[in-house]
């Protein structure tokens, strides 16, 4: 790099002289002479840096060319609004000149970093990443979550995306293979079997209630599980559960059944690469001049979990811009998402400055980097992943709150209530043929769905198929409850279903003499089909019908459709809870063999029930056909 570009921004080439820098008014300058300063710009790639007429950085960037770049800031027809709100403001601008194009782009985003400057694009990461450290140095050695400089003797497994992956990994490891976490201080001073040991998450070898050579098989499993060799984990596993199934030790067998059954959860078969290298998949969206980043970590062949990024995009208005910064900030300038550069990015855009960005890569990391766009197979499933991940994220950021907000505002005008409401509950019913029915209970606040707020109840005590009945029975035992003091009465009680149901909630909350509450009946249309529903509001003869565009009646809808799933799967659980015999004995094609091979390789029907079409396929003898069976007879929706 040349002095000029070495030195920084305090002793960069300037166009304007010293003096009139110095010199420079307090005020805002009525415009920037742009003519004159491109006459002396040079040709050669370096840095810009723009101040507004208080001497404060507007934006800084990096050209191949500056007299061209800067001269594309102050033709006629510019690019977007931000750009000509930048351009207004301009009252001065400092060239740095460097040697070649990698010079200016490490050069550019150091002082980005320093200046933060209000146009450019701000990725602020500063944190440290934390890692798994397991101790070497004890009989009983103790698995922790660590982060900062590595100095205890001992392995350390990472890094890890944020602490929750740490977390969520460390209680998987404690249900699955026991090996201690607890301080050394707490260790040492045991002398009965803790809490841990007592809900099945320690082996207790504090008080030598395992032997050391069983407990360093633990350990030994538990480093394989970390270094991503599930394939080998899960054989041993299994072998072991059969071993104990032979010897009548069912307990020993159960035990490595569950432990099988949360290695299946984890290895869905899109979110592994055979074991092949570090990987880190990259998506960004841009929508309402708002900006989101989805990161995928792929490390040893394993998803080790996932982070969003909301930069603030300043002028940059399309995604392979948005990329490129990104790259140039996280992986050149501050070294990698997670700490490190994994030795290849797949990104959703191609970059015009691909060829530049290795060659930095390179250079900053010491390794060759492979900037990827067009990819197949897994890592296409990947990349389309994160996209939809970063899409759905950003909606949610953008639309969530604010949407949410503006339909209960709808809510109150098409209602005319005297009072936005903040909360409203709707129930109801499920049921197979007056079988096993179940009542649901959703909440929905200014936040979104309120889950922690929602409830089934099994109906019980009525004739089979008598909705109204199981209606009153579900209506009366959550109010008398919120009566009691145990929660809160909301504003808008929503009821699936006509007049019927919705008389039977007018007389229960009157016999509970609440009377602040507006209940509404959601009854569909005589073809069914959303828009067409019509509202009776309360004890109101005549029904209201809203535009099929409303945004009321579309959060009308979003609630009654909420409240319809939750009632389903609570169902669908009570009904399964019933069944004598498993759920794979009613499956074409599915005899005993084939019943035993998938109850040994996911350890349970719960999990055969939550696995996907493609981990079913990884079963001996389980054509793509059979799985698609298997998997719609046990996901009738």
């Amino acid at each position: 790099m040349s002095k000029s570009a070495s030195s920084g921004p305090e002793h960069s080439v300037h166009t304007d002289d010293k003096e009139a820098r110095t010199n420079a008014p307090k005020e805002p300058l009525k415009g920037f002479e742009f003519k004159s300063f491109l006459a002396n710009c040079s040709h050669r790639p370096g840095v810009y840096q723009m101040y507004d007429g208080q001497q404060k950085h507007l934006y800084i960037g990096k050209a191949k060319n500056l007299k061209k770049r800067l001269a594309s800031y102050f033709r006629h027809q510019q690019s977007g609004s931000k750009t000509e709100a930048l351009v207004k403001k301009i009252a001065h601008i400092d060239v740095t000149v460097t040697g070649s194009e990698t010079e200016a782009l490490i050069l550019e985003h150091n002082l980005i970093k320093t200046e933060k400057p209000p146009y450019n694009i701000l990725l602020r990461d500063d944190k440290s990443y934390p890692y798994i450290y397991i101790s070497s140095q004890h009989k009983f050695p103790r698995l922790a979550f660590h982060r900062g400089k590595q100095r205890a003797k001992g392995r350390y497994f990472g890094p890890f995306p944020n602490r929750y992956a740490v977390r969520e990994s460390l209680k998987l490891l404690q249900k699955m293979f026991k090996v201690r976490q607890c301080e050394d201080s707490f260790f040492n001073n045991r002398s009965r079997p803790c809490l841990q040991h007592q809900i099945g998450r320690c082996a207790a070898p504090c008080v030598d209630n395992i032997q050391p050579e069983e407990y360093a098989d633990s350990v030994r499993k538990s480093m394989l599980f970390l270094e991503g060799d599930n394939d080998d984990l899960t054989k041993q596993l299994s072998k072991e559960m059969d071993n104990a199934a032979e010897q009548l030790d069912f307990e020993q067998a159960a035990e490595k059944r569950d432990q099988l059954a949360h290695l299946r959860r984890l290895q869905e078969k899109q979110f592994i690469d055979s074991g092949r290298g570090d990987i880190d998949i990259i998506a960004g969206v841009i929508h309402s001049g708002h900006a989101c980043i989805q990161v995928l970590y792929v490390r040893r062949g394993r998803m080790l979990g996932s982070r969003s990024y909301y930069p603030a995009v300043g002028i940059i208005e399309t995604v392979d811009a948005l990329m490129e910064a990104f790259i140039s900030q996280v992986y050149i300038i501050q070294g990698g998402a997670m700490g490190n550069t994994p030795s290849e990015l797949i990104l959703n855009a191609a970059l015009d400055n691909n060829t530049l960005l290795i060659e930095a890569l390179n250079s900053s990391t010491g390794k060759k980097i492979k900037l990827l766009h067009k990819v197949r197979s897994v890592r296409a499933k990947w990349l389309e992943m994160a996209k939809q991940t970063a899409e759905q994220n950003l909606s949610a950021r953008i639309n969530s709150r604010h949407q949410v907000n503006f339909r209960f505002e709808q809510l109150q005008k098409d209602l005319q209530l005297d009072e936005v409401p903040d909360r409203i509950e709707c129930f109801d019913i499920s049921h197979s043929s007056g079988d096993q029915t179940v009542a649901s209970c959703v909440v929905f606040t200014h936040e979104g769905a309120k889950k922690s707020d929602y409830r089934k109840f099994n109906i019980d005590g009525i004739t089979g198929g008598d909705d109204y009945a199981a209606m009153r029975q579900a209506i009366e035992r959550r109010y008398t409850r919120i009566k009691k003091g145990e929660g809160v009465l909301p504003d808008i009680l929503l009821i699936d279903g006509g007049k019927g149901q919705l008389n039977q909630a007018i007389e229960v909350l009157e016999e509970l003499q609440i009377s602040e509450v507006l209940i509404i009946g959601v009854a569909k249309g005589a073809s069914r089909k959303p828009g067409l529903e019509t509202l009776f509001i309360g004890s109101a003869d005549k029904p209201l019908s809203l535009p099929g565009d409303a945004a009321s009646l579309h959060l009308i809808q979003q609630v009654r459709d909420e409240a319809h799933r939750f009632a389903i799967t609570g169902h669908r659980a009570r009904r399964a809870k019933k069944k004598n015999t498993s759920p794979l004995e009613g499956i074409a094609g599915v005899g005993p063999k084939r019943r035993r091979d998938l109850l040994r390789y996911f350890g349970g029907w719960q999990e055969i029930e939550r696995a996907t079409v493609d981990e079913l396929i990884r079963v001996d003898g389980i054509s793509q056909r059979l799985a698609q069976d298997i998997y719609a007879e046990l996901h009738p929706s």
